[in-house]
């Protein structure tokens, strides 16, 4: 892997296999600076594995591919330490002056800078994803890797939470790789959907929509049944009222 200042993703033959099993077989991918990518499948279809290779996070992939040299990682899992107080969690294992300054600023940032001193365990969940976002806001990254960072998260805190990662993004416009199952969450916010089957990018699916978007505009519905039909979703029973 290379990394490279104010560049967006750069992936030719990427590959991983676990035994005997090969979970990306080869995958090219290209993210632009700035670009918001949804990245969808089936359980086991690789996502993550894709990502995590992104992220640096798994040596064991292998392939040509170019980062930027500034990425963060938000998972489904906060993964807060209990023990430290919130702003701490925001800045844990970055070094150097004005750390509590950064971190109550990149709490600012996600509606949380009253809750600096909080201790984990005293917040709701999505009060807790809203920290791992600042956490990862704080590295100022030039690529944010999201891992279904919704999907513990209630319909309505869902919601606010996508709302607040659609703000962020346009105000940072960091590249993006969300990782989710949801379809409609994939149309409400990113420029690009792609659908990783058989080890591969299979589908691509451009989302040229104005934001904010509409769940009943008629381009929104079209696009949702052609990402559920790659998915392999009955669409018509998907639909019944």
């Amino acid at each position: 892997m290379t990394t490279a200042l104010n560049r967006g993703v750069r992936v030719r033959g990427l590959t991983r296999g676990f035994g005997d099993r090969t979970v990306l077989d080869a995958v090219d991918l290209d993210i632009a600076p700035g670009e918001f990518v949804a990245l969808l499948g089936a359980s086991g279809s690789g996502k993550s594995t894709l990502l995590r290779a992104l992220g640096g996070l798994d040596t064991d992939a292998i392939g040509d591919f170019e980062v930027p040299a500034q990425r963060a990682v938000v998972y489904q899992e906060h993964r807060l330490l209990p023990w430290m107080r919130v702003w701490k969690n925001v800045v844990l294992g970055l070094k150097g002056q004005g750390l509590r300054e950064r971190a109550t600023a990149a709490l600012d940032e996600v509606g949380l800078a009253s809750h600096a001193d909080a201790w984990p365990l005293t917040l709701s969940g999505g009060e807790s994803q809203r920290v791992a976002l600042a956490r990862a806001l704080v590295r100022t990254p030039q690529l944010l890797l999201l891992d279904e960072p919704f999907g513990a998260l209630d319909a309505l805190t869902r919601l606010k939470a996508q709302a607040l990662v659609a703000d962020l993004w346009a105000e940072r416009r960091p590249a993006v790789l969300l990782v989710t199952h949801d379809v409609e969450e994939a149309l409400l916010l990113a420029d690009r959907a792609l659908l990783l089957a058989g080890g591969r990018i299979a589908q691509e699916l451009t989302v040229d929509l104005a934001r904010p978007r509409s769940l009943d505009h008629p381009d929104f519905i079209a696009l949702r049944r052609t990402l559920l039909q790659g998915l392999g979703v009955d669409v018509e029973l998907k639909e019944k009222p």
